[in-house]
This record gives C-alpha cells, sequence and structure tokens, in this order.
C-alpha cells in the first residue's frame, strides 16, 4: 500500500441552473450528457484513470434526491466508490469536504490519505495534462501544504475568483497563495491577466485529510464539531452513508474557500493549462463542442439554412430549424424551449427562478423521470387521466403499495412482467393488459433478462405522485 494512498472526492451536489432546460432540480447539469453522451458526472470517473498515486476507490458527496442516479452512473461506468456520502442539506462546499476527510480517515486503511476535491460537472480537453499537475500537486500535499489548482487564464474572465500566486508560477512545483480576490470587473481582470501571477480560481483542492480538518479546527470550530458528529452519527442505507441531519444542520453553510483558503498559512497553487472548463453556461457549452465552418455547434435533429452563425443549438426529441440568425441558443427538450441571445444566456437563472415561483414542474422535473427501478415518461395527461410509458430495467422491482385515488391499466408493449394484484400474481407478456383497482395492493417485476416496456393509463380524480403508500421497497423508500 502506498503511503498516503490518494481518495478522490467527488462532489456532486450542485442544481446548474444555468443550464435550463436540460438541467433540472432532480436531474441537475452533472447527470447529463452535456457534451457527449457520456454526463458529466461519468467523464470525471473516467478522468481519474491514469492517476498513479490513485489506490483507492472515489468517495462521491451528493444531494438524497441525486442517490440513485450517483449509484446508477458508477455502476455503468464500472466505478465502485468508497463511499456515498449522503447530505440531509445542501450547507456549501466546506461541510461536504470537512465531512468527507473524517470519512476517509475512517474507511481509509492508511493512517492519512490525501484527498483530491474534485467538482462533478467541469471538463478538460488535455487529460494528460490534468494528471501532470494533481502528480505536481500531490507531493505538495504530502508535504503538508493545502493545493489549489488554479487555472491559467486565456482571457479576462469577469465569471470566475482569482488566486494570486506570491511568486512566479511554476508548472512543476506548487508556490505560495498570496491571496484569494473576488470575481472582478473587466478591467480589473485585463490587469490580472497582464500581470501573470493571477490563475482562476477552479474549485479543485488536494491535501492530506487531517491538515485540512486541523485548519478546519482551528478556523471554525462549529463547523467541525457538526461535521465530525454528523459522520460519527451517520447511518448505512443499502450503499448510501446518510450523515446524520440534526448534526450536520447544526454546521455554518459556506464555501471551502472562505472557510479555509482565504485564512491559512498553508495554502499553494499549481498551475493548471488542460483545456478546463466548468460548464457554466450555455455559451460554455458551445465552447466546448466541435464548431462547423459558421461556428455553429449543434447535438441531435438540427438543420440550419442562410446565414447562420456562432449559434448553439440542442435538440433533444424533434427537428430543430435555424434560417437567418446569428449567436443563439436554442435548447429544445420534450417539455420545454430555450431561446437566448449568446450575450443574455447567463441570466437563464432569472427564467428558473420565475418557474419556482410559479411552482412549475419544469423546473424540478423532465417529463422522463429517472427511478432506481428504471423510469418514466409521461406523453399524455388531461383531466382525471394520465399516460405513462414505463421502463423496467432487468430483475428491478417496484415497491408494494397501493393508491387512494387511481386505478391503472398495464399494457406490455415488450418483455415479462409479474405483477401482485392483492394476493394474486401473474405474468404478464407482450400485448397483454392487467388492470390495479383503486385501493389494491400491487407491485410490477420486471423478472426476465431483457428490459420490459409497458404502457400505464392512469384514471381517478387525483393523479400526484404523493399519492403512493409504499409497504415494501428494495431502494429504502417505504
Amino acid at each position: 500500500m502506498n503511503s498516503n494512498p490518494l481518495i478522490p472526492v467527488i462532489l456532486s451536489g450542485g442544481s446548474g441552473s444555468r443550464l435550463w432546460p436540460m438541467s433540472r432540480t432532480l436531474r441537475p447539469k452533472q447527470f447529463l450528457g452535456v457534451t457527449e453522451e457520456r454526463s458529466l458526472f461519468q467523464l470525471t470517473l473516467a478522468r481519474l484513470q491514469g492517476l498513479q498515486e490513485a489506490s483507492l476507490r472515489p468517495m462521491v458527496v451528493a444531494n438524497t434526491d441525486h442517490r440513485f442516479l450517483v449509484a446508477e452512473q458508477c455502476r455503468t461506468s464500472g466505478v465502485e466508490p468508497l463511499a456515498i456520502l449522503l447530505e440531509p442539506m445542501a450547507r456549501n462546499t466546506a461541510p461536504a469536504i470537512a465531512a468527507s476527510a473524517f470519512a476517509a480517515l475512517a474507511l481509509s486503511s492508511d493512517q492519512d490519505p490525501v484527498l483530491l476535491v474534485l467538482p462533478s460537472d467541469h471538463t478538460f480537453a488535455n487529460v494528460p495534462a490534468f494528471h501532470q499537475s494533481v502528480a505536481v500537486g500531490i507531493e505538495a500535499a504530502k508535504a503538508g501544504n493545502l493545493v489549489t489548482f488554479g487555472i491559467v487564464p486565456t482571457h479576462p474572465e469577469t465569471g470566475y475568483g482569482y488566486v494570486k500566486a506570491g511568486q512566479a508560477l511554476n508548472a512543476k512545483a506548487a508556490v505560495p497563495v498570496d491571496k484569494f480576490v473576488e470575481k472582478p470587473n473587466l478591467e480589473t481582470a485585463k490587469a490580472y491577466l497582464a500581470d501573470g501571477s493571477y490563475t482562476w480560481n477552479s474549485g479543485m483542492f488536494l491535501f492530506k485529510a487531517s491538515v485540512f480538518l486541523q485548519e478546519l479546527k482551528q478556523l471554525n470550530l462549529a463547523m467541525y464539531q457538526a461535521c465530525e458528529a454528523a459522520w460519527q452519527k451517520a447511518q448505512k442505507d443499502l450503499e448510501f452513508v446518510r450523515l446524520d441531519p440534526d448534526a450536520f444542520a447544526q454546521s455554518p453553510s459556506n464555501s471551502v474557500d472562505y472557510v479555509v483558503m482565504e485564512k491559512t498559512q498553508k495554502a499553494v497553487v499549481v498551475p493548471l493549462d488542460a483545456g478546463w472548463s466548468d460548464v457554466g453556461a450555455w455559451p460554455a457549452v458551445w465552447d466546448a463542442l466541435p464548431h462547423d465552418a459558421q461556428g455553429n455547434a449543434t447535438r441531435g435533429d438540427v438543420m440550419l439554412e442562410g446565414n447562420v452563425q456562432g449559434n448553439m443549438v440542442h435538440a433533444e426529441s424533434r427537428l430543430v430549424s435555424l434560417l437567418g440568425v446569428q449567436d443563439l441558443i436554442v435548447i429544445e427538450t420534450s417539455d420545454a424551449v430555450l431561446v437566448a441571445h449568446k450575450n443574455s444566456a447567463q441570466d437563464v437563472k432569472k427564467i428558473v427562478d420565475k418557474l419556482k415561483a410559479q411552482k412549475r414542474t419544469e423546473v424540478d422535473l423532465h417529463r422522463e423521470v429517472f427511478r432506481p427501478w428504471g423510469s418514466y415518461d409521461s406523453v399524455d395527461h388531461g383531466d382525471r387521466y394520465q399516460v405513462k410509458r414505463i421502463t423496467v430495467k432487468p430483475g428491478a422491482k417496484l415497491s408494494l403499495q397501493m393508491h387512494h385515488h387511481r386505478a391503472e391499466h398495464w399494457i406490455v408493449v415488450s418483455g415479462t412482467a409479474r405483477v401482485l394484484i392483492g394476493d394474486e400474481v401473474k405474468l404478464v407478456t407482450e400485448n397483454e393488459s392487467v388492470y390495479i383497482p383503486v385501493g389494491a395492493k400491487h407491485y410490477l417485476e420486471n423478472p426476465g433478462k431483457v428490459a420490459l416496456h409497458l404502457i400505464e393509463v392512469q384514471s381517478g380524480s387525483y393523479l400526484g405522485e404523493d399519492d403512493i403508500v409504499r409497504f415494501e421497497d428494495l431502494y429504502g423508500r417505504a
């Protein structure tokens, strides 16, 4: 076993509201294929391959609502996490990292592992360069420093915070941090770029678990004690570890930059020049995608005609055509369409805020909703009825449940369903159907080796998802 093995800690709790309508509260951008078919979270997992010091599995910190997304995307990536820590509520990055440090010390076979803290929603064009910078940072972390990675700036950016080095930047060594600075105005950003000692604050860090916790204990004892108690009282739930909600709620909510990195005397910076992007808004996605000769970046069924230049077009469920327009962001999903000028794309959050104020479902859910057993797509609805297309994974089983207000018809399109209604179990195959009366206990299971596809027709006085009484559930939701 290596001395001080590396444990990657992946922070996956963000909402990504500036990438609406693709990104939704219950399926945010890190779990979506924003730049390619694999999600940003899966790309983060893949980026760990080839790190020579990575002798242990990654740890993931996740929102409890996203736990099955994390588990499924780890599984399909062939990754078995060391732990999936579930935050009972959002408390920003400092408590998330503190809880991870306590967990790492408890779960690692080494007394003091090094933590590589990574957001789950960034991209890198040059992964080997990322690995080289991490190797430099590991040596500095083992020496007792708190390492931050500074992105070598390519232009005067006003949307990022900056890190000023205390001496000349060196790609082969960590140098002391002079100070962290907030997002600047354009003139200040230009001055930072000309200065040469400033880098963008990436939100990525390297440090020994013990060193981070020692600094946190000195700088914010309340946060240290709350996170220690949240870990000590944590509960195992299937493949997840739930931090204690009462203890975690006592932690102040703040970023690791503000709580530790800006105040510690042990901060050092490693410059990182690897084609980094935080994919924070649609223009950044446009920039990360390949372009045609006119500067257009397209995904899906897209048709361009005439003088069409510099556009970002994402078509998810139908043909999208552009004619004679420039510098637009056009994002089409099955239930919403966004059209914005590139210069206004940072303001997408204002639309999301309006949707929240109006309690619109489009802010939280896509039309297709993913569950641990598969997914359902709401294809039609009206007064007293709703139609869904349901997919159940091989071997998966929905909870034993009943509904007070609705009856259901299930029509099997492909595959075989095992259905319990009351005390009767039956197999339902292709082109067969079954009826579940109001108030009947029932479950649906896929006993086969291929996916089960069926159409569900609900009818009744109330069709909300909260009209489910669960009695038994494989996924701990009963």
